[in-house]
Parts: C-alpha cells; sequence; structure tokens
C-alpha cells in the first residue's frame, strides 16, 4: 500500500512544506520546498532530502483564487511518486483552543471552530486555515488533519495556567495556553534520544526565531511557558512585544487616542526587534550593524530571555538542562554566549568553542547546567501524528 503525507507549515509569507512517507515505523521526508503567494511573482521550489533542486516553477501574477501553486505541488506529487501516493495532508495549526488537545481530522465544522479562535491568534491563524480552504476547493476528497502548537501544553494546570482577573473568564477560555508545542515536543523527544539520563529532569527549552518562547519540562512533559492566551505574549520578538504591562496598552488608547486595531498592529508588526532598533527585525542584522539602536535591541533580547529562563527556572524548582533552538537559537552563537553570561549564577557554563562550532552539547566540563542545541523539525513532528491518525482511521490514499 502506498503512504505519503504532506505537511504545510505556514509563516508570513511563505508556506514551507515537505512529503513524508509514512508507511515506516519513522517518517521519511521525500521532498520539501517552499511555497510564496506573495512575490509579485509567485513561486514554487521543491528539493530532494539533502537540498537538491527537484522543481521550480514561477507564475506570471498572483492567483485570486489562491489555488494554483497547490495544483502544481499536487500535480509535481502525483507526477514523482505515483497518483494514489498521497493519503493526507497535515497542517500546523497554531491556536486549538480548550478543546483540541491532539490532532485531528478536519471538518467543515472543526475548521469554523478553528476559525472563531482567530482573535486568539490574529497574525497566525487566518495563515494557518487558508491552505485548508484552498485544497478544500482544489482537492475536496482529501483527508486533512490540524495539528495544534498549542496541544503540547493542554496540560498546563493552575497556577501555571490562571490569569488574576475573574474566574467568568477563565471559565469562558481565558488562561494561558502557550504556543510552539510543535517545536517543543520534537526537542524533548530528541533529548530523550542523545542524553535520556537527562530527560526526565529539570529542562528549559528556548525556541528563538522570529517567534520566541520557552517551555519548562519536568519529565518530558509541559508545566510552564511564557506565551499566554496569545503568541504575542513573552520574550521579545521580531516584531511583537512580548511581556508588557498592560498600563502601556491603556495609556495607548487614552491618551494617545488609538485604536484597538492600531494598537493591535503596532504589538504585533512594529514592535520587538523591529521597534527598539528602528531598523530591522531580522536578528542577523542587527548582529551585524554597529549602530547603538541595534545593540539595544539585541541587549533587551537576551535580557529578557535569561530574566524568564529563570522564571521558569523557578517553576521546575531549579535547573538541570538548557537547550537553544529555533531559527536564532540554532544559528546565532553571540546570543547563545549572552544569554549564558546573564545565567552565569544558575550555574550555566558555556563552552566558546562549542558554541562558535555549535555542536549539540556546548555547556562546559564545569557547568552545572547541561547545554544543548538542538534543531528542530515541526514538520517531522506533524509528519508523525499524521500517520498516527491515519492508522488510527484506516484512511485510503487519495
Amino acid at each position: 500500500m502506498s503512504g505519503t503525507v504532506l505537511v504545510l507549515n505556514s509563516g508570513s509569507s511563505s508556506i514551507k512544506f515537505g512529503l513524508f512517507d509514512v508507511l515506516a515505523a519513522e517518517p521519511a521526508l521525500l521532498c520539501k520546498g517552499v511555497l510564496d503567494e506573495h512575490e509579485a511573482r509567485p513561486r514554487l521550489v521543491v528539493k530532494g532530502p539533502a537540498g537538491e533542486d527537484l522543481f521550480e516553477t514561477r507564475k506570471a501574477a498572483p492567483d485570486a483564487a489562491g489555488g494554483h501553486l497547490f495544483a502544481d505541488v499536487l500535480g509535481f506529487i502525483e507526477d514523482r511518486f505515483g497518483e494514489r501516493n498521497l493519503r493526507a495532508v497535515g497542517h500546523r495549526i497554531v491556536h486549538g483552543g480548550p478543546d483540541y488537545s491532539g490532532p485531528v481530522v478536519l471538518t467543515d465544522d472543526i475548521t469554523a471552530r478553528l476559525e472563531a479562535l482567530t482573535p486568539l491568534a490574529p497574525l497566525h491563524q487566518p495563515r494557518c486555515l487558508a491552505p485548508v480552504r484552498t485544497l478544500a476547493a482544489v482537492r475536496p476528497e482529501l483527508t486533512q488533519i490540524a495539528c495544534f502548537d498549542t496541544a503540547f501544553h493542554h496540560g498546563l494546570a493552575p497556577p501555571a495556567s490562571r490569569f488574576a482577573i475573574p474566574r467568568r473568564y477563565e471559565d469562558r477560555g481565558v488562561r494561558r495556553y502557550g504556543f510552539h508545542g510543535l517545536s517543543f515536543e520534537y526537542v524533548a523527544g530528541r533529548l530523550a534520544e542523545i542524553a535520556p539520563e537527562l530527560a526526565a529532569r529539570r529542562t528549559v527549552i528556548a525556541h528563538l526565531g522570529n517567534g520566541a518562547s520557552l517551555c519548562a519540562l519536568h519529565n518530558g512533559r509541559s508545566v510552564d511557558t511564557t506565551m499566554g492566551l496569545t503568541p504575542l505574549d513573552g520574550l521579545v520578538m521580531g516584531t511583537r512585544c512580548g511581556t508588557i504591562d498592560p498600563g502601556v496598552l491603556l495609556y495607548l488608547q487614552q491618551h494617545e487616542s488609538m485604536s484597538v486595531e492600531e494598537v493591535q498592529h503596532l504589538l504585533y508588526h512594529e514592535s520587538g526587534l523591529l521597534g527598539v532598533s528602528g531598523t530591522s527585525a531580522d536578528m542577523r542584522t542587527l548582529l551585524a550593524s554597529g549602530e547603538v539602536a541595534a545593540r539595544e535591541a539585541v541587549d533587551l533580547f537576551t535580557f529578557r530571555a535569561a530574566q524568564q529562563v529563570a522564571m521558569m527556572a523557578t517553576t521546575l524548582g531549579g535547573l538541570d538542562c538548557l537547550i537553544f533552538t529555533g531559527s536564532i537559537g540554532e544559528h546565532a552563537k553571540e546570543i547563545r554566549s549572552a544569554i549564558g553570561e546573564r545565567l552565569a549564577w544558575l550555574g550555566v557554563r558555556i563552552d566558546l568553542a562549542a558554541n562558535d562550532a555549535a555542536r549539540e552539547r556546548i555547556s562546559r566540563g564545569d557547568s552545572s547546567v547541561e547545554v544543548f542545541v538542538i534543531a528542530t523539525n515541526e514538520e517531522l513532528t506533524i509528519a508523525r501524528h499524521c500517520a498516527a491518525v491515519l492508522q488510527w482511521t484506516g484512511t485510503p490514499a487519495t
């Protein structure tokens, strides 16, 4: 029997995807690529598992229906891997709300319920759900599976899950959910493979990228995280402010005469590294810059990251392991070093040579906290979930 799953990971301006063979015990990557509908000439790039070029196409102009590149992806898969090989499409959905603690086969009703969560993730939820609607129109018989960034944190309990507001709002679902769960799930599993003696210890994973958050793990389970009801909370991010005094929001509305929509745009699109530096949301650009404001933005990023690692350590009652992941966490040695220096009082000691080489273990021998750099793989996590769902449901190829 054939068995592949197409995984879609929707970002702000493009969609990363991977095609996985799910017949084996572990899903195997067959090809990967980028689908970009936001350029003047939308493009599709497909590469092999080792990065070799397989296929590329561009369109003359964006398609109002938004489906032409998806049709090209499906056409490429059918031509190369067989027309009845594809069993499902798996989607990264940022917010699952209080109801979804694991992957689910999408129906019109479930999709509508997920769309209703858009106010809790206005930057992300519409972008995650747009491919669901497009594929339903292009290939309505194709099984689509949602995998949630909030699911890994579904077991968060008070006090970590609670806001100090009247309980009637908590009863309506106003609580801390947490995000980046697909990344945290993968990294936690990878830690158990490379350092099984640490899998049950007190661990903080730092997913640092344009979006950034921390997860406190105990016995491999999430017990606290820095993002809350929305992906706006916690660390300083590329264009998002992270934790902020609620009084600032009241001030902006009451004294700067800003509307709710203007405040929302400010917090999601004009703040974070971009807002503080005044020049860029890209950490690579800021690290290469000699501008004072750029250095100050980087300094605030590492200050807040270290501060909130300590907060996670308080939840855990100590810290045995710190893991860096995400685009910044995996590639910016300066950021890892700066955060490590700020956490020296907790016993963090980073080996400079290992850090420069981005080895998997970068802590010194005298460090009381084991420090790792582990590349995340959200697409593989989604493929694993989809394989399990297909096994449960016996969904045939389409």
